[in-house]
């Protein structure tokens, strides 16, 4: 990783957004980090300004719930412009529900997330986590 990316202002905005957010469950987070009219690209949390808004903060909860001891750690990122990439890696244990009933298995998966960030607020979002990966540790496959 380069060090100069990783001090990068945006990149900051997203490792906030994943260890605030997704790790620690705080959904105020994205009121914070993302602006009022901010895009959403993901799979399951598509939409525009409050619609994206409400299933950011939806997905925080629910992937806390399942995982309430996920850790990020950025292990990659490139910021050119106003958008930034980062490469992140995700482990956690299975405590709550998660495409089914809690295994109390440990997983690690991969996410990749290209952003917009603009004075310091996300404006457009592409998040690609390894979901086939989290489901095959917990042998949901």
């Amino acid at each position: 990783m380069d060090a100069t990316a990783a001090t990068a202002p945006a990149v900051r905005v997203i490792e906030r957004m994943l260890h605030e957010g997704f790790s620690a469950g705080n959904t105020g987070i994205v009121d914070e980090l993302c602006a009022p009219d901010v895009v959403e690209h993901q799979f399951g949390l598509s939409g525009e300004g409050q619609e994206a808004i409400a299933k950011i903060k939806k997905g925080i909860s629910d992937v806390h719930a399942a995982f309430p001891d996920l850790v990020f750690t950025v292990e990659d990122s490139l910021e050119r412009g106003d958008t930034v990439w980062v490469r992140a890696h995700g482990a956690g244990t299975n405590s709550g529900p998660f495409f089914g009933p809690p295994t109390g298995k440990p997983v690690t998966f991969t996410v990749f997330d290209v952003a917009r960030v603009i004075d310091g607020k996300i404006v457009e979002h592409w998040g690609v986590p390894d979901r086939f990966e989290i489901l095959a540790r917990l042998g949901r496959l």
